[in-house]
Order: structure tokens, then sequence, then C-alpha cells
């Protein structure tokens, strides 16, 4: 056999296509790149200047000072500080006295008080006498609720005033 295809055409020839476009760069690692633009009062193939001082590239206000190294700007708090010196401290994760409290006193025959504080042992106990006893001891389960629900609201330090994981409760 011969080294033509059935059309008799060579095999090592590639067909010419009159509507494909102009051939795409080859991209390989022996191609030099070309180097990047320099930025202002930067020279070829030196690197962008950090800015002294300022993280991310914050830039002081003109006139303004820059801080020294580790101070926040005036005026900014750093993390975990209070905005205020006369001001508590509240936890954002803390849950409301109220919230405890109204679940209580309106649906605390079914736990949900305790469910919201964190107490689920608690909580799917008073719902499983609740739903199990088919209402018989629901009433019982809803005294229950609400007198943790008036302690809920009033007790300011004792146990009822922290959530399972030992936070206070914010009012």
């Amino acid at each position: 056999m011969s080294d033509q295809t059935p059309y008799g055409k060579n095999s090592d020839e590639v067909p010419y296509d009159p509507y494909a476009g102009p051939a795409a760069p080859s991209y390989s690692s022996e191609q030099p790149t070309a180097p990047q633009q320099p930025y202002p009062g930067q020279a070829y193939g030196q690197e962008p200047p950090a800015p002294a001082g300022q993280p991310y590239g914050q830039q002081p206000y003109p006139g303004q000072q820059p801080p020294p190294a580790g101070q926040p700007y005036p005026g900014q708090q750093p993390y975990g500080q209070q905005p205020y010196p006369g001001q508590p401290y509240e936890d954002p994760n803390a849950k409301s006295r109220i919230a405890a409290g109204l679940l209580g006193i309106l649906i605390g025959s079914l736990g949900i008080h305790r469910f919201y504080l964190g107490y689920t042992g608690i909580g799917l106990t008073m719902l499983l006498i609740s739903v199990l006893s088919f209402g018989l001891l629901s009433p019982l389960v809803a005294i229950w609720g609400i007198v943790e629900g008036i302690l809920y609201l009033t007790d300011k330090t004792g146990s009822f005033s922290r959530d399972a994981q030992g936070r206070p409760l914010r009012a």
C-alpha cells in the first residue's frame, strides 16, 4: 500500500480551510513574557513600592500624619475594645431575656424557651411529656413553663439569668 489516503492526498498534509482564522499563538514556557507596565515613578523591572505603615494600601488624608506602626487611626477602635469607656460590654451572641420569658409564658408547655436558650435536654423532656401524654399532662407542663418564663424575666443574677453556655442574658 502507499502513503496516500483513499482520496489521493498525502496523509502528512494539512487540508486548507478557507474559513479558518489566523493561527492561535502557542503559549509555551520557552517564549519570554513581556514585562508589566511600570507604576508612575517606577523603573522597569522593579517591584511596586509598598506604602510605609499603611495596611492594605490605605493612604492618609492630605495633611494627616500616619499613626505609629501597630496603632489605629484616630477615631477607629481596635477589634475587641469598647467604643466608649462608660458603655458596658454586651455579648453579640447573648440570648434575649425578654424572648426567653415570653416563650416560656406563651408556649412553655412545649419547652420552646429551653430550646431557645440551649437547654435541649430539658426542652425535649417538656415537649415529650406534653406530646406523649396526648395533652393530659400539658397543663402541668404549661404551669412549669409559666413559672420559668416569669423567672427568666425577673432573675438578674441567679441560674435563670444565663443560657446553657453560661453567657448572661441581655435585656
